[in-house]
């Protein structure tokens, strides 16, 4: 009974290390605003975009459908989840590629950043490392003509 309950405790510590890593919960808050922003393009598109397209046909787009052998083919239904997928499928490379921007100046701050002076050299004599300034190595001591 106690390596049940050994077993479950750990379970639960090793779950929560996992659930407190930034990945997941970076990845819960991209999900969530994700869907809320999915509500947001469904209805730019079912309330304005299907309408206008509908003014064409004089009927709610979404109801747009081609009859064959008794069959309704609801093709302004097909249309408007393709225009929804467009539409997100654009947004969603904006967004990436203004993140992969900001990444790359990052990038570019980071490389023209100078390199720190050194503040020490090596003995020609010994290869050890001493403070730059040194005129006699500590180690060997020899005496240093820099």
């Amino acid at each position: 009974m106690k390596k049940i309950i050994a077993g479950i405790k750990n379970f639960f510590a090793d779950f929560q290390a996992f659930v407190n890593k930034g990945n997941v919960l970076d990845m819960a808050v991209g999900i969530i605003i994700g869907g809320a922003f999915k509500d947001i393009v469904t209805s730019l598109i079912d309330n304005i975009i299907s309408p206008l397209i509908g003014l064409i046909f004089k009927a709610d787009f979404n109801d747009v459908a081609i009859h064959v052998l008794g069959v309704d083919i609801k093709i302004g239904a097909f249309i408007t989840g393709v225009i929804n997928f467009v539409v997100m499928a654009f947004v969603v490379f904006l967004i990436v590629r203004g993140v992969n921007f900001l990444r790359e100046l990052g990038k570019k701050k980071e490389e023209e950043a100078p390199a720190p002076a050194p503040n020490t050299k090596k003995c020609p004599y010994c290869c050890t490392e001493i403070a730059i300034e040194a005129t006699r190595c500590p180690h060997c001591t020899s005496q240093l003509g820099e």
